[in-house]
């Protein structure tokens, strides 16, 4: 066998690996300072501070701090997005870097853009429609009409780095991240030889708060360090946040021949479900989509050594996780994490954070930390990784998401070959 043919599939599709990451997350601004911090067990949840939340019932969230994005966009730039492209465009800058690839030595038309969000510009809309009702059209900006859409983000990275392949957005709520890897897969296979993707969201404003409360998922609980539970006997909902991660995918082929020989892992496993409707009587599907795309990546449930969890945080969608674990790997067969429980729920944002983490853990050798729990549930039957990092042998992992409305999505990654 070539070198060429050990970085296809076992289907003889190219590899896609991951050869670059950017962060911006509620507890570190940069890739290294938020993996320190998440190793730490440092949370970057707290009461808001973006506005008044005090006649709210959930006071809490995520919030990105000391960021500016002015120290790495240009000032029209920053003018005509809003934040959630800010957290985006930062952190593709940063993928780039890390990647160490000169997009002007590449094809423009074999470079893509996918990216997630949830909310859109949500705080970018609110303050246009404030300057509306208080002083009219005049004073609304121009901008207004493209900055809160969610493919922005997407548009501008393609603008701005020349890259004129595939372009795209999902919109799944929380399942967006891995959703925009798993297509960014798909265009790489098809030609595509490097394609920026992830996910980032902002929706810590009034209005954008008001929209996630009627959900009823969202903590009532106002200590930072009891709000947001997975798997614990004290669970009462999430804390959300804002923020993610972009990530660098290339052809393996073409990151080799460019000299990269030690990318952070391949993508090698995707797949996607939707729940049925509630009142069906019909199960959730996330077991079936764990297995798929663990069929994808030809491996057993053996093969992954680590589970980053989506952790919702709720008794109902905890417990409907830990079976399908347990139905996949066995009562407490695997080491299983929930780092988002220092950031908050990221939406778009998680799937691409978490899989930033599942790539530092695999280069790091080490699980980061689930914290604030204190009293998991023995009924969830996992075994979870809490208060310290834990050091153990990697070289898979899988990552899962679920968004509100019933999206799955399941990523598996391991140490490329």
């Amino acid at each position: 066998m070539n070198a060429s043919q050990a970085r296809r599939s076992g289907d003889g599709r190219a590899k896609a690996v991951f050869t670059g990451i950017g962060v911006v997350a509620p507890n570190g601004n940069g890739t290294e300072d938020w993996w320190a911090a998440t190793l730490a067990g440092k949370s970057g949840i707290d009461t808001v501070r973006s506005f008044d939340a005090r006649s709210y019932p959930s006071q809490l969230a995520g919030e990105v701090e000391d960021f500016d994005p002015g120290e790495r966009l240009s000032a029209r730039i920053v003018v005509e997005t809003s934040r959630m492209s800010h957290f985006a465009l930062a952190a593709t800058g940063m993928a780039l870097d890390d990647a160490a690839v000169d997009l002007s030595q590449l094809p423009e038309y074999e470079l893509g853009v996918i990216t997630a969000n949830a909310a859109g510009g949500a705080e970018f809309g609110q303050r246009e429609l404030q300057k509306l009702w208080r002083g009219g059209p005049k004073d609304v900006s121009p901008y207004m009409s493209i900055a809160w859409f969610y493919a922005a983000t997407t548009g501008q990275i393609s603008i701005g780095h020349g890259m004129r392949g595939p372009c795209g957005v999902v919109v799944s709520e929380q399942a967006g991240g891995l959703d925009a890897l798993g297509q960014a897969r798909r265009v790489v296979r098809d030609g595509t030889r490097l394609v920026v993707t992830g996910g980032s969201d902002s929706s810590l404003s009034p209005a954008g708060f008001v929209s996630q409360l009627p959900t009823g998922n969202l903590s009532t609980v106002n200590d930072p360090a009891r709000a947001y539970l997975p798997f614990d006997t004290g669970a009462s909902g999430f804390v959300p946040g804002e923020g993610g991660a972009i990530l660098v995918l290339e052809n393996a082929d073409t990151a080799r021949a460019r000299g990269v020989d030690r990318p952070y892992g391949e993508l090698a496993g995707y797949a996607a479900s939707f729940d049925p409707r509630p009142g069906s009587g019909r199960p959730p599907t996330l077991a079936r989509c764990a297995r798929a795309a663990l069929a994808d990546a030809r491996m057993r449930p053996e093969d992954v050594d680590v589970v980053f969890a989506d952790g919702h945080g709720t008794a109902e969608r905890d417990r409907q996780e830990s079976r399908a674990l347990a139905e996949l790997f066995g009562p407490r067969g695997v080491p299983v994490t929930v780092p988002k429980t220092m950031t908050g729920r990221l939406y778009a944002g998680a799937g691409a954070l978490d899989t930033a983490g599942a790539l530092l853990a695999l280069r790091d050798q080490v699980v980061p930390p689930t914290v604030h729990v204190k009293h998991p549930a023995d009924a969830h039957e996992l075994d979870l990784v809490t208060d310290q990092p834990r050091e153990t042998a990697l070289r898979s992992a899988m990552v899962i998401a679920r968004g509100h409305g019933g999206f799955n999505a399941v990523a598996v990654v391991r140490l490329a070959g």
